[in-house]
């Protein structure tokens, strides 16, 4: 093995971190996944800085809290002053690409006002991130011209207009007429796309190619698939691997619906909550969702020996990960969101391919990460500067080669701004008044809501997170010591971007060196 000249950054879309067996799933098999945590380090108590994709995502892309990045909710732009990982490598050498999903939105308004041409290859990473896009593909409607997905279906004999929606996420129902994976009903249906041609076999297949095609030169790939993200349709025989027999037992309980927190009962009287309410809905869902999670592990079963035949593996360092979880009708709920762990907390797999990280391999490392800690960890595997002024995470190198840091963080955060969701209306809400953090320490679990009381779960008595004690006289103390948790971590955002700390350093007390002598007798 070899010190880390590539990095290749795997991420799922709302992967939930109990859904793979080296997490503990009793039926579920992901023995690829497995592979790579006998290889590296599993990181059981990972959490991201939001429940959102969009926000999630920039912050794993940044290093930044969703606070100090202010991409807040999907399709709100990163703005154009803010560095992605894309902007850290690309200087010192790196081919930094996409295969899959970002989110990213161009902040078209930024680009005007500084007069970026459209049409400049400038404009074009800093309308993708930062990433050279191989193929994006965000999986939440059909591909555009920013994917060939949609041309690559037609040859291979979907003739469609709009084979998405015609095939991927379609099934055959009983009477031989389609049906769509849009109502979840279906989903136990086999995709009318052949597993060869699928999202996941798709974009593996571009991101093997990129690998191929690289050679010896380095680079960061971000392969991101947009499984086992909804809707759940999965293309034989994936989508009949298991049953409900086969799930985890649903986490929820009536205790949960008296004296509901507001937010929480608007949100569970959103569409995606109300169905999974259904009694049979979780043992449609939840079969098909573990079955996507089966194919990804398959494929990346595939693209890891690849790997090892090109000898990538011993040069390459691997994350992976996923932007949040799913609730899958736990706690009353569907989608993401809710400061839940089944939410909030994600798979996290890190592999060094540095002999340094030899007495680790195979282990588990309860710490708490976070996802803003991908690219810190990313900056330290290649020698390159920290960019301590801007990045809010940490590097994992310590961790991953068994050196123990002076002290670690024991508290992780997250955010959500609920403002695009009928949960605001619901309340009468105004978009400005819809702002939540949670801190989540060993002990508890505290969110502030604005404008409604908080919550707090003591996660040693009550793993579950079925009984709130917002509201309890008998926890008053908890609640300001979490609250005294959060302003201090407020206060902390790094806001100077436009100058690093070398500089600082450098220009402190210089003023005497340029003939300023303010202040002398």
């Amino acid at each position: 093995m070899a010190k880390a000249k590539n990095v290749l950054f795997i991420m799922c879309d709302q992967l939930r971190a109990d859904h793979l067996s080296c997490a503990g799933h009793p039926h579920l098999r992901t023995p690829s996944i497995d592979s790579l945590a006998k290889r590296g380090v599993l990181f059981p108590r990972a959490y991201v800085q939001s429940g959102v994709c969009g926000p999630s995502r920039m912050s794993y892309y940044t290093g930044r809290t969703m606070m100090s990045h202010g991409a807040t909710w999907n399709r709100v732009p990163l703005s154009l002053h803010e560095r992605t990982i894309g902007d850290f490598l690309r200087p010192a050498g790196w081919r930094v690409a996409l295969a899959g999903k970002t989110h990213v939105v161009p902040d078209t308004d930024g680009l005007e006002r500084y007069g970026i041409e459209g049409g400049s290859a400038l404009a074009a990473l800093l309308r993708a991130g930062g990433f050279e896009e191989l193929d994006r593909y965000d999986g939440h409607s059909p591909p555009g011209k920013e994917s060939g997905y949609a041309d690559y279906l037609r040859a291979h004999g979907y003739p469609s207009a709009d084979p998405w929606n015609d095939y991927v996420i379609s099934a055959d129902g009983p009477d031989g007429k389609p049906v769509s994976g849009w109502h979840m009903r279906n989903v136990h249906l086999p995709a009318r796309v052949a597993e060869e041609h699928s999202e996941t076999a798709y974009m593996t297949r571009v991101a093997m190619r990129f690998i191929e095609e690289m050679g010896e030169k380095p680079w960061f790939l971000h392969l991101s698939y947009v499984k086992p993200h909804w809707p759940y349709m999965a293309p034989a025989p994936y989508h009949a691997l298991y049953g409900a027999r086969d799930c985890l037992p649903l986490n929820r309980d009536e205790r949960e619906l008296v004296g509901q927190h507001p937010v929480l009962e608007a949100y569970r009287r959103h569409d995606e909550s109300i169905s999974f309410q259904r009694p049979e809905a979780p043992g449609i869902v939840r079969p098909a969702y573990m079955g996507l999670i089966g194919q990804i592990d398959d494929w990346l079963g595939r693209l890891f020996n690849r790997l090892r035949a090109l000898g990538r593996m011993d040069d390459t360092l691997i994350f992976f990960t996923a932007d949040h979880g799913d609730f899958l009708g736990d706690h009353w709920l569907g989608e993401k969101e809710m400061f839940y762990e089944e939410a909030q907390r994600v798979p996290f797999i890190v592999y060094d391919p540095d002999p340094a990280a030899d007495s680790t391999r195979g282990t588990v490392d309860n710490r708490f990460v976070e996802a803003i800690d991908v690219v810190p960890t990313t900056l330290a595997a290649l020698g390159l500067p920290p960019q301590e002024h801007l990045v809010e995470g940490r590097s994992l190198l310590p961790l991953l080669r068994g050196e123990t840091p002076e002290a670690w963080r024991d508290a992780v955060f997250s955010e959500l701004d609920y403002s695009f969701r009928d949960a605001r209306r619901f309340l009468g809400r105004a978009p400005r008044d819809c702002r939540a953090i949670m801190v989540r320490t060993d002990q508890w679990k505290y969110v502030w809501w604005q404008g409604y009381r908080p919550m707090l779960f003591d996660l040693a008595s009550d793993p579950h997170e079925f009984t709130d004690l917002g509201a309890s006289d008998g926890h008053q103390a908890v609640r300001r010591e979490m609250e005294e948790r959060i302003a201090a971590w407020l206060k902390a955002r790094k806001t100077r971007e436009t100058v690093d700390d070398v500089t600082v350093e450098a220009r402190t007390a210089a003023h005497r060196k340029h003939g300023i002598l303010f202040g002398m007798w």
